[in-house]
């Protein structure tokens, strides 16, 4: 389910999906999780990226630098859905050793809309990300062990957990 629900009790999770195919593993683990926070009677925004169609380019005006920085319709949409989530899950694909560029054009889009590099450097809490958790799922064909002997998983760790 795209889109959010309002009204149920406890927390509210958005769940950040990132991959091409319906029928992938990553969905099936968007699924499950979204089934099992709504059985827990809790909120479950599902944010399917690629059948959203989700435009990951980074615009010159919403650069983090632009103090006076426009914001596109669809990352308005995107902020509006995930506010006041208490938990965002992350669920993709590791490819060439990184996520799906479209989930590192939501992160810059969405996530770091409105944050100065300064307040990310000062480590600055957010209204939309301050205080929350957040889970990640990310899966590869390749072992834990290879990836961390790349140094891929200490890379995810402080791009996207840190």
């Amino acid at each position: 389910m795209a889109g959010g629900e309002r009204g149920t009790t406890g927390g509210r999770h958005a769940v950040i999906l990132c991959h091409p195919d319906p029928s992938s593993f990553n969905h099936a683990i968007a699924g499950a999780y979204c089934d099992a926070v709504r059985g827990a009677g809790q909120a479950a925004v599902l944010r399917d990226l690629y059948a959203m169609g989700f435009d990951p380019v980074l615009k010159a005006a919403e650069r983090p630098t632009n103090v006076a920085a426009v914001y596109e319709a669809d990352v308005l949409v995107e902020v509006d859905a995930i506010a006041g989530c208490d938990v965002f899950v992350l669920v993709y694909p590791i490819w060439f050793g990184t996520p799906p560029a479209m989930l590192k054009g939501y992160v810059e889009r969405v996530f770091g809309a409105g944050v100065q590099p300064e307040a990310l450097q000062g480590r600055v809490r957010t209204d939309l990300l301050g205080g929350k958790r957040l889970v990640s799922f990310s899966t590869s064909a390749a072992s834990k062990v290879w990836l961390d002997e790349q140094g891929q998983g200490q890379g995810l760790n402080s791009v996207f957990d840190q």
